[in-house]
This record gives structure tokens, sequence and C-alpha cells, in this order.
């Protein structure tokens, strides 16, 4: 079965056969894409903003940011404008999402970075505005 997810990983993206093979060297790749592939049927990255003052991009509380397990923003669930500075927060608590999964674990069980904020200190300290994330793991309706 793990040949026929990395195979079909692999065409995806566009891996020459060489390149299939080199891919499969050491298990944690192999791993990854398989869990990841079980997990994407299963799961969704909701960030939502819990916090926001002054934002020149307009994000409001309430408003959410959806991701597939892959980390990719799935823009039709999300804000039709998105600042660059608050999602640029975003890799770090996707990969400990990611890591988690891959490694069978709890995918909302992580400690670190459940909440990010966007590098604006607001105007108080010279910035603009502010802006708060929460990040979760949420079940796929189907």
């Amino acid at each position: 079965m793990e040949k026929d997810i990395v195979e079909e990983y692999g065409h995806r993206v566009g891996y020459s056969d060489s390149e299939i093979d080199k891919f499969r060297e050491g298990g944690h790749r192999t791993r990854h894409i398989k869990r990841l592939s079980q997990a994407a049927q299963l799961y969704s990255i909701e960030a939502q903003v819990v916090r926001s003052r002054h934002c020149n991009s307009g994000h409001v509380e309430g408003q959410k940011f959806i991701l597939d397990v892959d980390g990719n923003l799935i823009t039709k669930l999300c804000p039709k404008k998105m600042c660059v500075y608050l999602v640029s927060q975003l890799p770090i608590p996707v990969a400990q999402i990611n890591e988690r999964l891959s490694e069978g674990h709890d995918p909302g069980d992580f400690h670190f970075m459940r909440y990010v904020r966007c590098p604006d200190v607001g105007v108080e300290c010279l910035g603009y505005g502010e802006v708060m994330l929460k990040l979760q793991v949420i079940p796929r309706v189907k």
C-alpha cells in the first residue's frame, strides 16, 4: 500500500521514477505521506481570529482561515483578503500538527503555538494594529 501512496504522490508532484525511488529512502517520508493521506480525509486545520484591534487588512474576531492538513489555505473557506504578515505566522503550528499526524499522535494535542499573533505590535508600541489567531484541528464535515 505504501508503494502506491508514494507513487501517487510522486506522480502528482511531478517526480521522475528515480526521484520516487530516492523518496523511499528513509521511512520518515513514506510514513509522513501515508499518514497524512489518511488524515486528510478526517481533519482540517482552523485558525480563527480571537482578537483584532485596528487591523489594516480588516480581519475581525470570528473570521476563520481553513487549511488542509498539508498546510494549504482553502481559499473558498478563508477571508477574501488575507494579510501576509498574519498568514506568515502559521508554518510552525501547522508543522507541529503535521508531525503529530505523521507519528500517529492526536493532532489537536500540541502545546506550543496554539495561539499566534501577527508581528505588528499595535499603535501603542509605534505599530498599526494587532491580530491573534487560535489554531485547532477540526473534523472534516462531509
